[in-house]
């Protein structure tokens, strides 16, 4: 599992400063995570190929989430692609999405899907068989959704060693993997776990872009091995925070503690805070194990 952070900041840009958008690599996919103004461009600098990007999540409706979005659609069709593209998001967007491209008379050459959203429950958005999507319904001004992204239990591993002990052909690994018992060469039926190993521990990865303090994700996002959550303010304003339904440090921290994942990213800052250094210590008074996310920045 990687992410790579191509845009962690709040409404407005920066010189370098990009609002958000990221990418996940997982179990063969590569997952665009919402899509703020330059995240083709940040796609670029990541050396990151178009052509693998084939789901594209957005969280919201607002303009540091999406306005990526009609640039990056043109820039596939100026490149000639031809595969499908999914983009899932809140109802709405493929009116927005495709009244823009008639305006311009950008006439699509490859498929565009569209998977709109308006649960407020948490729901199975994507699954294939080794990875499945599911919402995250999230508390701010306008209908937002998290996305938690889960490998499935994969198979189990063969202990090469045992297995040739135990007089089992090669022919019988598939078997072995599947989980079940197999026989020996000389006829003897072996148990599958007295040769294998168990399949490597699924990952899990939570994204909770803008929303207020938010208690009812911690069970869905519970045991996450990454949690990125916003923290567009310090506690000293926690009341700007409620006000506009975005959350500080101090909170984000409080929902990875009780959720019990294994590391917080921090991001979404807002731009009056020069010290972002701030929000680690803010944090890291509830749920020691925080990072800051950083455009351009790699997890893995």
């Amino acid at each position: 599992m990687k992410l790579t952070i191509l845009g962690c900041h709040s409404a407005t840009p920066h010189e370098n400063k990009n609002p958000t958008a990221q990418l996940l690599e997982i179990k063969g996919h590569r997952f665009l995570i919402d899509c703020g103004e330059g995240t083709q461009v940040q796609l670029r600098k990541a050396k990151v190929s178009f052509v693998h990007i084939k789901h594209i999540f957005i969280s919201h409706l607002h303009g540091d989430h999406f306005y990526g979005l009609p640039g990056l659609v043109s820039s596939f069709r100026l490149l000639g692609r031809e595969a499908p593209l999914h983009i899932y998001g809140p109802k709405g967007i493929k009116e927005a999405l495709l009244l823009l491209l008639k305006l311009s008379k950008s006439n699509m050459n490859y498929p565009l899907h569209f998977h709109e959203l308006s649960s407020n429950q948490s729901e199975c958005v994507y699954e294939d068989e080794n990875v499945i999507v599911r919402t995250i319904p999230l508390k701010h001004r306008i209908y937002t959704n998290g996305f938690l992204f889960e490998e499935k239990i994969g198979l189990r591993r063969i202990d090469a060693d045992a297995a040739q002990a135990a007089g089992i052909d090669k022919s019988q690994y598939r078997l072995l993997q599947q989980g079940q018992d197999v026989e020996s060469n000389d006829g003897h039926i072996v148990e599958n776990t007295k040769v294998t190993f168990a399949p490597h521990p699924v990952k899990k990865y939570a994204y909770c872009s803008d929303t207020a303090y938010y208690p009812s994700i911690i069970d869905i996002i519970h045991k996450a091995d990454w949690l990125y959550h916003e923290a567009t303010f310090l506690n000293q304003h926690a009341a700007l925070a409620e006000q506009t339904k975005h959350s500080t440090a101090q909170q984000a921290a409080e929902i990875a503690k009780k959720a019990e994942v294994g590391l917080l990213i921090l991001g979404h800052y807002s731009s009056r805070y020069k010290d972002l250094g701030l929000f680690v210590d803010e944090a890291k008074a509830v749920f020691p194990n925080v990072i800051l996310a950083a455009d351009g920045a790699v997890i893995s």
